[in-house]
């Protein structure tokens, strides 16, 4: 999970600390020698989210991060996501669950057929662009 950061030349103690920091903010401190087939799927979308956030990220895009869990654990990875916004961190969630991202309060903007086609606060449509190639004088 500290790869990125080895990688990016952090120092081992502050690895290991902010390591242990985003297991914490998901929940898992105190499971990181338990191999990922003994984890639960909601224990394993949690440790995504820590290996997503342990960089620090300004931005945290998750792309159907609630598919496969239950009502539950759902609610549970959105709550986690709604923290991070609190302290600052820009979410991006694409689902879906558009029942589960109303409880949220959250702008929301709807894509259909690859366009955007609604939502609160959904931008308006871009105007149409055609590049004609002009003729030589």
């Amino acid at each position: 999970m500290g790869l990125p950061l080895v990688i990016a030349g952090v120092q081992e103690k502050e690895i290991d600390k902010r390591v242990r920091a985003a297991l914490d903010q998901v929940g898992l401190l105190g499971r990181e020698r338990i191999r990922p087939i003994e984890l639960s799927t909601g224990e394993q979308q949690r440790v995504g989210i820590a290996r997503a956030i342990v960089g620090k990220p300004s931005l945290l895009i998750a792309d159907e991060p609630t598919g496969n869990l239950d009502p539950d654990l759902a609610v549970e990875i959105m709550n986690i996501f709604k923290r991070f916004n609190e302290v600052g961190v820009t979410v991006l969630v694409a689902t879906h669950d558009v029942h589960l991202i109303g409880h949220y309060g959250v702008r929301r903007v709807v894509i259909e057929d690859g366009r955007v086609a609604g939502g609160e606060d959904a931008p308006p449509p871009l105007p149409s662009i055609v590049a004609v190639r002009g003729e030589a004088s």
